[in-house]
């Protein structure tokens, strides 16, 4: 017994054991996977940063990270130089027609009696409101409506209200601009779809705006009302024509848009006809 104590109490019984299990000599497969990308020198995979590039580049490039860029291909007024050739076509006109000077150029979206989207370019000048209908396609304009700001009187901001009985409602917000009373108008004007004799205009911003800083300048609703209500009121101001009262009235309240069924503005807006809009290919 003696004997068997003293061979426990020597060095010889005292030797170094590992704590690893017999499996665990072997490399692990993090080992293995590091000990193969040390081999080459040459190649270090960074697979994180390199996943990380592709949205930095779309966060820098596009403001609304819901935007997709291809979208934006499709309407012809993004395309490069279409909508500088649109202004200094404008320019252009107003100075050969009227010489005013022009204080902003926007591009917003019309939406009429019917609810239907219509592309728009407006101008303000000393005088006049120009609303512009033009044809990014061909470069053209086709229509123009000139509203005298001497003759605006009443401006409207908020959200789009709807008849309860509606089945065709937008959301979003919107500006309507008043230079007669709607009331006056007859049952004919009100329920023509395709009447221009309606004494308002309904604007929103355009579905571009976040395509580039460009137009996130020229389609802001609220950039356009900055210029356009101390235009008026100085036109009012220097007016000296009689009659109606002078002054405008800017308030804050729904925008009604009196349709019911609205198929037509259903199928139209949908398909965005009121924008010049690449459509696809037609031939084979």
């Amino acid at each position: 017994m003696a004997k068997e104590m003293s061979r426990i109490g020597s060095s010889e019984g005292f030797q170094p054991v590992s704590l690893k299990r017999e499996e665990d000599d072997q490399p692990s497969e993090t080992d293995q996977l590091s000990m193969e990308e040390r081999e080459p020198e040459t190649e270090v995979p960074v697979p994180k940063q390199i996943s990380r590039l592709p949205s930095v580049v779309e966060s820098a490039l596009y403001p609304n990270p819901y935007h997709k860029p291809y979208l934006s291909r499709k309407y012809f007024v993004t395309r490069p130089g279409v909508i500088e050739t649109a202004m200094e076509d404008l320019k252009g006109h107003i100075t050969k027609t009227s010489g005013e000077t022009i204080q902003g150029f926007w591009l917003l979206t019309e939406i009429d009696h019917w609810n239907n989207e219509k592309e728009r370019i407006l101008l303000i000048t000393d005088k006049t409101l120009l609303i512009c209908k033009y044809d990014f396609i061909m470069l053209c304009c086709v229509q123009f409506q000139w509203i005298p700001l001497s003759a605006i009187y009443r401006i409207c901001l908020g959200k789009f209200s709807f008849p309860a009985m509606s089945l065709d409602k937008r959301q979003g917000e919107g500006l309507r601009i008043y230079w007669g009373s709607p009331e006056q108008q007859s049952l004919l004007v009100r329920w023509n779809p395709w009447s221009t004799e309606m004494p308002f205009a309904t604007f929103t911003e355009h579905p571009m705006k976040y395509t580039s800083e460009k137009f996130l300048e020229i389609c802001k609703l609220s950039g356009f009302t900055s210029k356009l209500v101390p235009a008026i009121q100085n036109t009012h101001k220097n007016s000296t024509e009689s009659g109606r009262g002078k002054g405008l009235t800017v308030l804050t309240e729904p925008i009604l848009i009196e349709t019911y069924t609205g198929l037509m503005s259903f199928i139209g807006n949908r398909n965005k006809l009121g924008y010049s809009l690449a459509r696809g290919s037609i031939g084979f």
